[in-house]
């Protein structure tokens, strides 16, 4: 099909968004493909709604390849679904004012509201998905398409009788997954993840690496290994560890309160060091969380080995549960709970006294405390793979995906069951699989890009062919795009009346696959130049070679 620039909507720019910083952002406002209206909200432009359908339409093929049955779920959504699920007070639920009903952020439980009609294991396993719009109550919007208060996402979800077969759609997801991501042209790695406010048992992020975003994939360059940052294992240097003691020996530190400020003081290698982060839990209780002195303490992972609500706990409990003040904190003496990182299972490690301005050298896991071990670390450069050894990279990403099984999370609060072949009734077992097509399509543009525009890979771009029409070449361009499009190409016939050197700024700035320029030379010989817009190859072809080699 052929389609004339001249009759289009095409408002690109010269110069980049004065709040832009990701790639992304500035090269699909520039480009006319994304416009905003107010913070986190975008109107996808004529351009830019052609790649949000193509990439729409890769995502429903692979879909339908395994099983899924497209529907359509409301948006408005009744708070009392949400009420039964424990998910209502959550802050990034949009809810309508003086209303009985929310704007969701995913569709779980209308899903699950839907699925109470299944009534035997006959009708299992279900998978079920929509495209629809999402709300979501971002305190931070930022980098365009990155992260917004609005968007169209593909959930998808599915229905088991038991953890075997859920394990089986859970895969088939995956693997579909994959299939989608490497249509879109994207590099992605998926590794596993945190379920967060979705609920679940066990969850896998997609993530793409990229100039802008706010993953970090942790990857072995060995490639057997890659994980998000927020739970990578990784393993660390071995300290260089000071003169073993038979017991703790209690030394004074007067102003020293930090573990790089201890190592200066002493003359000791930091991760030799132990740092002290007390958590205070709903009840009161303190609990002491330890990692080595040179690295940082993840929430996500301390998360995972103390599940539950926990939050720093402050300068009055601290007072109360060690008698001494932060800076000088320690496990020996502690009467509270400790959770240690695995790192300091073996070796004598420099902790707080519990006494301001003093410390104990020689402290040892087992013999002066009896903690309970786990991996709270944050992997850091330096680390190596925990499979191989091999050097980890840490690479900024985007999530274009995210899937993970959720159990009977839903169906018991909505009492979505079915009758299985026992005659027992049982709850269903659920997963959740989640992308959203617009930040695919910043993805793409992170990864697919130069100092010019975007590179759109064949399977998303706007229009196959960018067709350039230079003064006198009207003619033959036009033959040009009947060629084309008779072969079954999409054609932007570019017959602006605009100088040459604007024509070829936009056809780069957009970045569809092939440039092809009709000039002067072309009422010569009758043939047009065909460039590759991602390797910069030229060549000419005649009208009649164009429709079959491009």
């Amino acid at each position: 099909m052929i389609h004339r620039a001249s009759q289009l909507f095409l408002p690109t720019l010269r110069d980049d968004p004065a709040d832009a910083e990701a790639i992304s952002h500035k090269l699909l406002v520039r480009g006319g493909f994304i416009r905003q209206v107010s913070a986190g909200v975008w109107t996808f432009m004529p351009l830019g709604w052609r790649v949000h359908r193509k990439v729409e339409q890769i995502i429903r093929e692979e879909m339908d390849a395994i099983g899924g049955q497209e529907m359509l779920m409301p948006v408005l959504t009744p708070a009392e679904l949400w009420e039964k699920t424990g998910r209502l007070d959550i802050p990034e639920v949009f809810h309508v004012e003086d209303s009985p009903y929310i704007l969701p952020v995913t569709h779980e439980e209308t899903v699950t509201f839907h699925a109470r009609e299944i009534q035997s294991y006959k009708q299992l396993p279900q998978l079920w998905y929509h495209f629809q719009t999402k709300d979501r109550d971002e305190p931070r919007p930022r980098g365009g398409l990155l992260r917004v208060r609005e968007f169209i996402m593909k959930d998808a979800y599915s229905f088991d009788r038991d953890e075997e077969s859920v394990k089986v759609s859970f895969e088939a997801n995956r693997g579909a997954y994959k299939k989608i991501f490497e249509r879109c042209g994207i590099e992605a790695y998926d590794v596993v993840a945190e379920s967060g406010i979705m609920g679940g048992k066990f969850s896998v992020d997609f993530l793409a690496p990229s100039g802008s975003g706010e993953n970090v994939l942790v990857r072995c360059q060995n490639g057997d290994y890659a994980a998000d940052g927020d739970i990578a294992e990784a393993v660390p240097r071995v300290p260089t560890f000071p003169e073993t003691l038979v017991a703790p020996e209690e030394i004074s530190t007067p102003g020293v309160t930090t573990c790089e400020a201890l190592a200066d003081f002493l003359g000791v290698d930091i991760a030799a060091t132990s740092k002290a982060m007390p958590v205070t839990k709903p009840d009161g209780s303190v609990v002491l969380a330890l990692v080595r002195g040179d690295d940082r303490l993840s929430e996500m992972k301390l998360y995972d080995a103390m599940p539950g609500e926990s939050r720093p706990s402050t300068d009055e409990e601290i007072r109360a549960a060690f008698g001494a003040s932060g800076g000088s904190l320690g496990p020996v003496g502690f009467a509270g709970e400790v959770i240690a990182d695995e790192t300091l299972r073996d070796g004598q490690f420099v902790a707080g006294a519990n006494k301001d301005g003093y410390h104990l050298r020689g402290v040892e896991a087992g013999r002066d405390y009896e903690p309970r071990f786990a991996d709270l670390r944050e992997p850091k450069e330096g680390d190596r793979c925990p499979v191989d050894g091999g050097t980890l990279e840490f690479l900024v990403a985007v999530e274009v995906g995210h899937i993970f099984n959720f159990g009977s999370f839903y169906s018991k609060p909505l009492e979505a069951t079915f009758l299985d072949e026992d005659g027992q009734e049982k709850p269903l077992l659920g997963g959740s699989y989640g992308i959203g097509p617009g930040r695919v399509m910043a993805a793409i543009v992170e990864q697919h890009f130069d100092e010019n525009g975007i590179q759109w890979p064949r399977s998303v771009a706007p229009y196959d062919v960018h067709l350039v029409v230079l003064p006198g070449a009207d003619e033959i361009a036009l033959e040009a795009a009947e060629a084309l499009s008779a072969n079954g190409l999409d054609v932007l016939l570019d017959d602006r009346d605009q100088r040459a050197g604007e024509k070829f700024a936009d056809a780069d700035l957009i970045g569809c696959p092939i440039r092809v320029t009709a000039g002067k030379k072309s009422l010569e010989d009758g043939r047009v130049d065909v460039r590759d817009r991602a390797t910069g190859v030229e060549r000419r072809l005649s009208v009649a070679e164009l429709g079959k080699e491009v």
